[in-house]
């Protein structure tokens, strides 16, 4: 089983430039980094769990029984009055998306360290920490990083700073915050602009290779229509290219590609830290390619809508 662990909200999207400006129509969807890998891990068929507190209002009510529909476990919900972060979604050149939070108290940025559980399932296989603004903001940032100092010596982690400085600009936070996850990190996989923002100036290879040291096996950054590379502790390195697809929008690419690496890792049986630091080049590279080719189908899509093994060619596991 996995956990993924963090953001959940919904992403509001503006569908036209009305014409009268006391008018917007908005089209919500269902997002937050976390539940969107939650929601890829269980569209591949995989048991997947989510830990973070969700919201009892309407918002909130949607996305329990959005949970209960793809078969999201939903056993360590922490049920809440706050209400659900909403994200404000505006699409840029290339269907880049730049997000504006309305965030303030919300449910998800309001786990307390101290219920954080003690005894998780014993099948729990690997935990995904989403960052967004869940490993930064307080008091849910020291929640996860409770857990994960908890947990890192008995499962495999898995962490995505995804970089949010519209919600926190201080980007010495999340340098500071970084630096103290990726310790507790199996793998760690970061975008090339969040690289950029938080490492002016230094390669993605100094970066992911800083991160091996650091104590990850794995290090992926991932390079938008470019691709993505990666480097193992064990001195593997390779990349994959990018796809060329019509694109929707890029929302929830990202989580593709990190639910489907993890769940193929999972299934190729090399989800621990020896698994992966031991994958040969060529391995390596046929997982980010697979990766690659998931993302893509997302980018085809509006919205975080997650590909299913069949529109991957997986056949079902059994």
């Amino acid at each position: 089983m996995f956990l993924s662990c963090g953001d959940n909200l919904f992403d509001l999207f503006a569908d036209s430039e009305a014409a009268d400006v006391s008018h917007i129509a908005l089209n919500g969807r269902i997002g937050g980094s976390a539940l969107n890998v939650a929601l890829g891990l269980a569209r591949l068929g995989h048991r997947s769990a989510f830990f973070s507190k969700v919201s009892s209002d309407l918002f909130g009510q949607r996305i329990k029984a959005f949970m209960d529909r793809e078969g999201i476990d939903r056993r360590l919900v922490i049920e809440t009055d706050r209400n659900t972060t909403l994200a404000m979604v505006s699409l840029g050149s290339g269907g880049t998306p730049r997000y504006d939070f309305y965030i303030e108290g919300t449910a998800d940025r309001s786990i307390d360290p101290s219920e954080v559980p003690t005894s998780l399932p014993t099948d729990l296989a690997a935990i995904h920490l989403a960052g967004s603004y869940s490993t930064v903001a307080e008091p849910t940032a020291g929640a996860l990083a409770r857990l994960a100092a908890q947990e890192h010596r008995r499962r495999f982690i898995s962490y995505d700073p995804n970089i949010r400085a519209s919600v926190v600009p201080d980007l010495d936070i999340w340098r500071s915050r970084i630096g103290a996850t990726v310790p507790f990190a199996t793998m760690v996989k970061a975008s090339e602009e969040d690289i950029e923002q938080v490492y002016p100036g230094r390669s993605a290879e100094s970066v992911l290779a800083a991160w091996l040291e650091a104590g990850a096996s794995l290090a992926i950054v991932t390079l938008g229509d470019k691709g993505a590379m990666a480097m193992t502790s064990g001195g593997a390195r390779a990349s994959a290219p990018g796809l060329s697809v019509t694109v929707a929008d890029t929302v929830g690419a990202g989580d593709t590609f990190q639910a489907t690496l993890l769940a193929r890792l999972f299934e190729a049986g090399r989800l621990s830290a020896d698994g992966v630091s031991s994958l040969a080049e060529s391995e390596l590279s046929e997982f980010l390619t697979f990766a690659v080719r998931a993302a893509a189908l997302t980018c085809s899509r509006r919205g975080a809508d997650l590909p299913r093994r069949a529109d991957l060619g997986l056949p079902p596991l059994d």
